[in-house]
């Protein structure tokens, strides 16, 4: 299957660099040289995913995500920035970034990453069964989380998930702990999800990446790290209890300390 990707770059070279990778990997490329025709080719073509530079003249990729995100376009996003500090990176997840890549990039990891968002996508609905009461991969975690005694986890077949005060619900991608909503971007929900589906089981980086991310990006990389701490800052507010834990040269934990 051809998918479509709106590719906007402000730099020619890089984007003419992309524009010839994308294509010759079998993609669909629209590419565009600035924020309002990115937009105006979001609203036009409705492409598969967006890759969407951050610093660009007039409308920068920060305020495109906004917009689209306010007009409820769900169409996954992944981030090109030059900007290393983790603010940054978080600025264009609270924008509705879906994932980022870090300038400078190897083009085979902008594949890995965009193949990541599109199969997250076309799992849609699928995603919570994937972790699902009667799947396979249910008795591997869900049941080991349930040994533990301290949790009362529950994955029904409806897709809603308990951990601790937390409630998931999958079919609608809603979360909240206690009687608090959570504004979850996609990836924050799935990785929330996972981590409450396993609740009481340490979850090593490489298998965090693995089903979320599709894809091991090394011991390297800070994807992760940043992610956790964005989830953290709207799970574990000031004056509640800590659920997410790091456990050092691991990976992280879901539990009640």
């Amino acid at each position: 299957m051809t998918h479509s990707v709106l590719l906007a770059e402000d730099d020619r070279p890089i984007r003419t660099a992309l524009e010839r990778a994308l294509t010759l990997e079998g993609y669909q490329v629209t590419a565009v040289a600035d924020g309002i025709q990115a937009l105006a080719a979001a609203h036009r073509e409705r492409p598969d995913v967006i890759l969407l530079d951050v610093m660009m003249p007039g409308i920068d990729g920060l305020q495109v995500c906004q917009v689209l995100r306010a007009e409820q376009d769900r169409t996954p996003i992944l981030m090109l920035t030059a900007r290393v500090e983790t603010a940054d990176r978080i600025a264009g997840l609270d924008a509705g970034a879906d994932d980022y890549v870090v300038k400078p990039f190897e083009v085979e990891e902008v594949f890995a990453r965009l193949r990541a968002l599109l199969r997250r996508t076309t799992a849609g609905a699928a995603s919570g069964a994937e972790y699902g009461a009667g799947g396979e991969e249910s008795g591997e975690f869900g049941e080991a989380g349930a040994a533990g005694g301290a949790y009362d986890v529950r994955a029904a077949d409806s897709g809603l998930v308990e951990a601790a005060d937390l409630r998931i619900d999958g079919p609608s991608r809603r979360a909240w702990r206690g009687e608090r909503e959570l504004e979850l971007t996609r990836t924050e929900f799935e990785l929330l999800e996972l981590l409450a589906r396993n609740a009481g089981i340490v979850l090593d980086h490489s298998t965090i990446y693995d089903r979320i991310w599709g894809y091991d990006f090394g011991p390297g990389s800070k994807n992760l790290a940043v992610y956790v701490g964005y989830l953290r800052r709207k799970v574990d507010v000031p004056g509640s209890r800590p659920l997410i834990h790091t456990v050092r040269g691991v990976g992280y934990v879901l539990r009640e300390d």
